[in-house]
């Protein structure tokens, strides 16, 4: 099978988006079919939308000699016109990850937002969805029940946690001293990060120590403000930026936390609680979003409001105070990490489903 996949920047991108793209390229060629990386550079919204008009890119998608186009969402501003210029003979399937216009903002934006992903998500033939949550946020916008659809979620094997026992991950929970924080993910406001240094925040010093592992680059004002904050606050001695890091550091920070945060306003599933869940770390999300669909909230984790900081204080403090608490949800969190495939499976179920697609047999 011969699949083109159409992204922004560079696939090796450090983001959970990236990750899933990675390996569904990853399992396609190891299967012997051959994939087609189309590329478009990475700028702001207005200049997106320039691309629907470029004739270079009309012409490149035109020439592709492929059985089925993937279009990561994504790239939604730069072929909402275009896709209903092409006229090529294999489908255009969109891989859905999470829509721009659920995220936190002025209601006005996503108003506009939401007008041109429908437009967008109108001009193809079908979806691949990581999320229940997300199939549902697609329904809302554009109708897809007379289109193919498929949900492939992630998975959170990538590092295979299988030496951490039982004994292991009670005895780490019920470690004295402050809690041991992580966050995983990039400085952007999504994220929440803001959120969890307000929590923190809020209580007595040596209550919470946080380790912030995640790019500085995808938006450097955002990331300069959270530099302020903490200094503001006076948490330089409880906080650490790790930046990026290479997956051999991440598991070790991994197996010495004892919590994983990550307060987003939105995810369209959630990578890194189940990546986390899958070292014994209860997980704390947000209401918003698919984190739901892994973090069962009481028994492997919490999920708070967006923004909700006096909420997430409480909780970190609780959790501080109750190590046996903090045991049980951790290994909760394991059993539950359990219950999902991983990602060879998962990116084979979409294969099937492209193969289906475009008329083959395995």
């Amino acid at each position: 099978m011969r699949v083109g996949l159409l992204i922004y920047d560079s696939l090796e991108t450090i983001s959970g988006g990236y990750l899933y793209d990675r390996k569904l390229v990853e399992h396609l060629r190891a299967q012997g079919d051959h994939v087609e990386i189309i590329s478009l550079p990475w700028r702001n919204y207005p200049h997106h939308l320039l691309d629907n008009f470029s004739r270079s890119l009309l012409k490149k998608c035109f020439k592709l000699q492929v059985d089925v186009l993937i279009q990561d969402e994504l790239n939604h501003p730069s072929l909402a016109w275009l896709n209903n210029r092409l006229r090529v003979p294999f489908p255009i399937i969109s891989l859905v990850h999470h829509m721009r216009c659920n995220e936190l903002r002025p209601g006005w934006q996503n108003t506009i937002y939401r007008q041109i992903e429908r437009r967008y998500l109108d001009s193809v033939d079908g979806f691949i969805f990581n999320s229940q949550t997300t199939k549902n946020s697609v329904a809302q916008v554009s109708p897809i029940n007379k289109r193919p659809w498929i949900i492939a979620t992630p998975a959170g094997d990538r590092f295979d946690p299988k030496q951490i026992d039982t004994i292991d991950m009670v005895t780490r929970a019920q470690d004295s001293g402050p809690l041991r924080l992580i966050f995983l993910g990039n400085l952007i406001p999504r994220k929440g990060l803001h959120t969890l240094i307000e929590s923190i925040s809020q209580l007595e010093q040596g209550y919470c120590i946080l380790e912030v592992v995640g790019g500085f680059d995808a938006n450097s004002g955002y990331t300069q403000r959270i530099f302020q904050q903490v200094k503001h606050a006076g948490l330089e001695a409880s906080i650490r930026f790790h930046g990026a890091q290479c997956d051999e550091a991440l598991v070790n920070l991994l197996e010495n936390s004892q919590v994983l945060v990550v307060p987003s306003s939105f995810e369209g599933f959630g990578i890194v609680y189940l990546e986390g869940m899958g070292f014994g770390l209860p997980a704390i999300g947000t209401t918003q979003g698919a984190a739901s669909e892994i973090i069962v909230h009481g028994e492997t984790g919490y999920l708070i409001k967006p923004e909700d900081s006096a909420g997430l204080a409480t909780l970190l403090k609780y959790l501080c105070q109750d190590r046996k608490k903090l045991a049980a949800l951790g290994l909760a969190a394991r059993q539950r990490y359990q219950q999902f495939h991983g990602w060879d499976q998962n990116m084979a179920k979409i294969r099937t489903f492209l193969l289906e697609l475009v008329g083959k047999q395995t």
